[in-house]
């Protein structure tokens, strides 16, 4: 049986957990690194940085594009660690699948 003392150790590692993901980060890029992006595990966008070399001959529609594929790519590798983090805490529930 799924007991209250099970439940508040998963509550507790889920807030550690989510402790954890505030602080780490993951990059996206794209266009060869002439733009980049930050955010955290917990998918906070923490910076974005576009070449100098990109504002000065990319029109805006290309910049918009590259800086939503580095969005991408860096939410997408938050993904990755949120589930790697959440898969070492979730109970084994049965049935469940977990």
């Amino acid at each position: 049986m799924f007991g209250l003392d099970k439940l508040k150790d998963f509550k507790k590692n889920a807030e550690e957990a989510k402790e954890r993901l505030e602080s780490i980060t993951v990059e996206g890029t794209a266009g060869a690194d002439l733009v980049k992006v930050v955010c955290t595990a917990s998918k906070k966008v923490v910076s974005v940085d576009v070449s100098e070399s990109v504002l000065r001959t990319g029109l805006k529609s290309d910049v918009d594009k590259l800086i939503l594929e580095a969005m991408n790519n860096a939410l997408a590798q938050a993904e990755q660690v949120t589930e790697s983090e959440m898969k070492g805490i979730m109970p084994n529930i049965p049935g469940l699948g977990i």
